[in-house]
């Protein structure tokens, strides 16, 4: 066998650290791209050419025509929303790659997304932030085994099948939340309809993937969402359905750990989040109003506003740990210029303690209060900077402080959200 190589990028914060960006930038040198978690409420937008694309559940190497791009098992996929992305972006006039999925992934289907807007309704206080595309609900059908998969479709019994658990999911949704019914006939044909659409792509994505690594060629693992929305390491209840961290990339992709050999944490050089949870060193001020402004902090999905405040150490380290992060990438450096004092949260204090990690429950972590480093800003425009040593002292200082205290290698940094304002430090696929 040659030398693997082979590289996993993830969220390193709550999400919407601009993956989709490193993705693309990686997919330029790669041959596949994998994505191995969650549905298509994951929105990446990536930028080149003055133009802007979107996608929230095709893989971000599909913008490369010698690239191709697998949607894993570990995912779970709307099929019609599927069809939707994929003909928005052929019709952008890009030349795209070949696109392969998992016949082992599991479906998101119309009563998911019904199950999910009735039962985060049902939090009332409570409520998670959920997107209410169905991904929980789909999630909890494949542990509870009511799932369908993809392959189910081809099963001479498929539609008897599907009609037992369709039924048990209306009476579900009739009994619990008094929804009326939706129509199997419709629900069926649309899905028939989108599956002959697709059908050609489907095939047992871990053994192409296994074969791909073993003949030497570069493999691209793609995240979704963040480490910390990781639904056993992350700041749960406000979390997502699914594995975010790195470690899922074996097993939501069907290979093994062994062919994996580095972890790329994408992370902002602030903070970001959506929805409800603790967020301790969110900014409820101007100078938070001011960076999300600049960095156009608003869901690529959802449109929400999103929460914003100072970089979080004691979570970024529980991220790298968490996911066996190897290198970090700061993200939207150049949001921070103009603002006179940076702050670092290092620690968090804790009942009168100072503590340096996230405690198990959300009531815990909303009693910490964040510790800080403070730091001088820069006033530079850096969306020009080409290389390190071009970035102002106070910016270079800053970086070098994140890699001190996590004690692992930044390899680059973003100035701008063009595939040209990326500047990388050391070379890792």
């Amino acid at each position: 066998m040659r030398k693997i190589n082979s590289l996993v990028v993830v969220g390193s914060q709550w999400g919407d650290e601009g993956k989709g960006k490193m993705t693309d930038y990686f997919a330029q040198k790669a041959d596949v791209v994998v994505r191995f978690a969650g549905g298509d409420n994951a929105g990446h937008v990536i930028n080149f050419n003055g133009q802007k694309h979107k996608v929230t559940i095709i893989p971000s190497g599909i913008f490369n025509p010698e690239v191709t791009s697998v949607i894993g098992n570990g995912c779970v996929v709307n099929l019609i929303n599927l069809v939707k992305e994929l003909e928005t972006i052929q019709k952008s006039g890009v030349k795209l790659g070949k696109l392969l999925i998992s016949d082992r992934a599991q479906l998101i289907l119309p009563y998911h997304i019904l199950i999910d807007g009735a039962q985060e309704e049902a939090r009332g206080a409570r409520k998670i932030g959920t997107t209410k595309r169905g991904i929980g609900p789909t999630y909890q059908d494949k542990a509870a085994r009511l799932g369908i998969r993809i392959a189910d479709i081809e099963e001479k019994d498929f539609k008897e099948t599907f009609k037992e658990i369709f039924d048990y999911q209306m009476m579900f949704l009739n009994k619990m939340f008094d929804i009326a019914s939706i129509s199997f006939d419709k629900t069926y044909s649309e899905l028939m309809k989108a599956y002959e659409v697709i059908k050609d792509c489907i095939t047992d994505t871990g053994i192409f993937i296994e074969k791909a690594i073993k003949e030497g060629k570069k493999v691209l693992f793609e995240g979704a969402q963040g480490a910390l929305l990781d639904i056993d390491h992350g700041t749960y209840p406000y979390v997502t359905s699914s594995n975010t961290s790195a470690n899922n990339a074996s097993t939501g992709t069907g290979i093994s750990h062994k062919l994996i050999n580095n972890t790329l944490g994408v992370v902002k050089a602030y903070s970001t989040r959506v929805g409800a949870g603790a967020f301790p060193t969110e900014l409820l001020n101007e100078i938070g109003d001011g960076i999300r402004e600049r960095g156009h902090e608003y869901g690529s999905n959802t449109k929400r506003p999103r929460r914003v405040g100072w970089l979080d150490l004691v979570a970024l380290k529980h991220a790298i740990r968490t996911s066996g992060i190897d290198y970090l990438f700061i993200t939207l450096l150049d949001v921070l210029s103009g603002v006179d004092q940076l702050m670092i949260c290092d620690k968090y204090i804790f009942e009168g303690e100072e503590i340096s990690y996230i405690p198990a429950t959300s009531s815990k972590h909303e009693k910490c209060e964040a510790k800080y480093i403070s730091m001088p800003g820069w006033k530079e425009d850096i969306t020009q900077v080409k290389s390190f040593d071009d970035l102002p002292t106070n910016a270079k200082n800053y970086l070098n402080k994140i890699s001190e205290i996590c004690e692992i290698e930044i390899t680059g940094f973003s100035v701008g959200p063009d595939r040209l304002q990326t500047v990388i430090t050391k070379e890792i696929m």
